[in-house]
């Protein structure tokens, strides 16, 4: 046993390292970058370079090969990984067109906001987020007296999303086909709460041409299948196809990434099997593994030069995910010289584990790393609880990447809606902003107009507009809000949207109520969009259009709102810090039914949990602390150390604190019962979460939920209103 201070102090040397000069491509970059043509799959393992590779692939077709930018589709998973990538590739070839670097679903917008028009959509549709789709549920559950009891929002979104991406794979076709008074009575005549939900969301959709993060894929696909012209036009143009994270890919992406490619037939795709975590979304680590087998002639490069972690984390990372089967075997080499602490405490409960890790940040900091620099994952929030109390009651600042997203607050959405509206009239944003801040345009105005609208199939502005003189505004403000509308309609085209942001907040009155109100959270929260729009502008290399802005900023997450630059701890789960490295990192709660989750009920599901625990791993440069702690479960039953800790090879690993041998063997026992039980629950499930059933009684419908512990398919059926658990005993047939 090494005393933990060794871990801790005298890390100067791992630690206050010089960044060195960019090195020279390696033999294996190299060979992504030059070969340009055909189908290429790059295996790209934690920290070898691929963004790097991207970026010099882009320069390399550009500078190089003369590919026009605009010729270029670039994919990534997240807005703020484009928005890098676009700032790469300007600094490496010194032009400001940087093609299409954007996400699947920012793409989408590009090609509706051009090719709408084929389904008789406005190029000024709206994407909706999940605060706009909520504001339409509401509407329904008012209309319609449905409770939350009955289905929560989050429940109904769910719900949606599996009506639209499995049950009813055409709903589209009565999006934009129907007319709209059709739709209408589609919802009215509806009975069921699920009908009634989703053809009132449809309804509600179409009123305003909002389309959701699914109809954007589903759509465009449509486009491309029904308008040969049209998916010719954008095959011709992207003469070079590259995918960044494949393995987060779903079959919808697959579908439209298969499409785009079929002129010039030039797919790039890079991803690593070991970091496929996101099956739970739709991903499939067999799109990446059959890549070669799906496309003739496929050539396929790996990359394992580490150049992010020390040889300690690697041996750590390479020796757990040794232990999965569906992957492509390779090592991490590490490319530092430098030597860093890999350490597995062991605490007698989780307070004294969370003490241990606020302590070990605090020496970290005295040993001069930042606190920025440093993170806490874990599998899930609530096991930030006690880690949180150990960093206040030392005062080591922290900051929590959870709760009410950046672009969900309150003062945002409102500052957006504000945008939205003087671009649009939409309803959504109407409502949002119509009384705030206060105008005297409360419940009974609002009901009013919306019975108007309803019945002179018109928006809830032209309401406003048709009916300002009746009696019902007098005393109210809302002629101004007509007035500001009017003013700022004709006068934001050509003007910068942070000039247009900051006038429409001050002419409101919304900047005064902030200021009066008194709350600098918010004032800084909107102090921080005017930031980010202004950031947004500088960075696209373009001129960028209201309806431009607002189109991004749907699509935008929490994590594309992250802030480094405060010198704080940062907690998050290991699926937010997918893609982020820090210098140290403490991945905590690492015991038996947290990591893995005691979810887990299938093979692939333990791999996915193994993957999951090494990407955490992955994410450390310099020094990784790996902490359970004894205790009990909720159930009464004895808390042992995650399996995980016991696939690590024991040379790899420091230990502050190590479980004794009796408890590692009554954990390893408890580790073979559980795999025996997983074996024989493998074979009991015959169908997966969608799958359509018919069963002898109840007759067809669809598998909702897999409940393993009940041993029960969660099923809606078609002519029942609610759910039923059929037990796995009953057989079901496939519909």
């Amino acid at each position: 046993m090494e005393n933990e201070q060794t871990y801790f102090t005298n890390i100067q040397k791992a630690t206050g390292l010089a960044t060195p000069e960019e090195p020279q491509l390696n033999a294996a970059q190299l060979e992504a970058v030059t070969t340009t043509e055909g189908f290429v799959r790059v295996i790209a393992g934690a920290g070898t370079g691929k963004t790097r590779a991207l970026t010099h692939r882009f320069a390399y077709l550009v500078n190089d090969l003369g590919i026009l930018p605009g010729n270029i589709l670039c994919v990534t998973f997240s807005n703020k990984a484009a928005n890098e990538m676009r700032q790469r590739i300007r600094r490496v070839t010194g032009d400001n067109d940087t093609g299409y670097i954007c996400t699947f679903h920012s793409f989408c917008v590009s090609v509706l906001q051009e090719d709408s028009h084929a389904v008789g959509y406005p190029q000024s549709f709206l994407v909706l987020d999940n605060a706009d789709i909520d504001a339409m549920l509401q509407v329904i559950y008012d209309e319609r007296k449905i409770t939350l009891r009955e289905k929560t929002f989050s429940k109904a979104r769910d719900m949606i999303e599996i009506l639209k991406t499995i049950e009813r794979p055409d709903y589209y076709l009565d999006l934009i086909s129907l007319p709209l008074a059709e739709l209408k009575q589609k919802y009215l005549d509806a009975r069921r709460v699920d009908d009634i939900i989703f053809y009132g969301y449809l309804y509600q959709q179409k009123k305003c041409f909002g389309l959701d993060y699914n109809d954007l894929i589903i759509i465009t696909l449509h486009i491309f299948d029904h308008f040969p012209d049209i998916a010719l036009k954008w095959q011709q143009r992207l003469e070079y196809v590259m995918i960044d994270e494949f393995q987060d890919i779903d079959a919808l992406q697959i579908a439209l990434m298969e499409k785009l490619v079929e002129y010039h037939r030039n797919l790039f795709v890079v991803g690593d099997p070991d970091q496929t975590i996101y099956t739970w979304r739709g991903a499939d680590v067999r799109y990446l593994l059959d890549f070669a087998d799906a496309h003739e002639g496929c050539k396929t490069i790996l990359m394992t030069k580490n150049y992010r972690s020390t040889p300690e984390v690697l041996g750590v990372a390479n020796s757990l995910i040794e232990k999965n089967k569906q992957r492509i075997p390779k090592r991490l080499e590490a490319q530092r010289d430098v030597h860093g602490p890999t350490v597995w405490h062991h605490a007698k409960s989780p307070e004294e584990e969370a003490a241990w890790i606020a302590e070990g940040a605090q020496k970290l900091h005295e040993a001069g790393v930042a606190y920025r620099d440093m993170a806490v994952l874990y599998r899930a929030h609530y096991a930030s609880r006690a880690v949180e109390e150990a960093l206040m009651q030392v005062k080591v600042p922290y900051t929590l990447y959870s709760g009410v997203p950046f672009f969900g607050r309150r003062e945002v959405k409102d500052a957006l809606s504000y945008l939205r509206f003087v671009a649009y009239q939409d309803d959504l944003s109407f409502a949002r902003v119509a009384n705030v801040p206060k105008r005297n345009m409360g419940q009974r105005r609002m009901a009013f107009l919306r019975e108007w609208a309803d019945e002179h199939e018109c928006t809830l502005y032209e309401a406003l507009e048709q009916t300002i003189d009746d009696e019902i505004f007098k005393r109210t403000k809302a002629k101004q809000l007509l007035e500001l509308v009017e003013r700022f309609r004709g006068q934001f085209e050509g003007r910068a949207v942070s000039d247009v942001m900051a006038a429409v907040l001050n002419e409101s009155g919304y900047d005064r109520m902030l200021r009066t109100e008194g709350s600098q959270e918010r004032l800084d929260n909107v102090a921080e969009l005017k930031q980010s729009i202004y950031e947004f502008e500088t960075t696209c290399g373009e001129e960028v259009t209201l309806e431009h802005y607002l189109s991004h900023v749907a699509l935008l997450t929490n994590a594309d709102a992250m802030d480094g630059a405060a010198d704080k701890v940062k907690l998050m789960t290991i699926h937010a810090a997918k893609g982020l490295e820090f210098k140290h990192v403490f991945l905590c709660s690492m015991s038996e039914g947290v990591l893995p989750s005691k979810k887990t009920r299938t093979r692939e599901q333990m791999e996915e949990e193994r993957r999951l625990a090494f990407v955490a791993m992955t994410r450390a440069e310099d020094g990784l602390y790996l902490t359970e702690a004894e205790g009990f479960t909720h159930k009464g039953t004895p808390r042992f150390p995650s399996r995980f800790l016991l696939d690590i090879d024991p040379a790899c690993l420091m230990f502050s604190h190590k479980p004794d041998q009796t408890a590692l063997e009554a954990a390893r026992a408890a580790y073979a019962a559980n795999d025996q039980w997983i074996a024989g629950m493998s074979t009991d499930v015959r169908f997966r979460q969608g799958s359509r059933v018919r069963h002898a009684v109840f007759g067809e419908g669809i598998v909702e939920e897999i409940d393993m512990q009940k041993r029960a398919y969660i099923v809606r059926f078609d002519g029942l209103d609610t759910t039923r658990a059929i037990s796995f005993r009953v057989k079901l047939e496939g519909a």
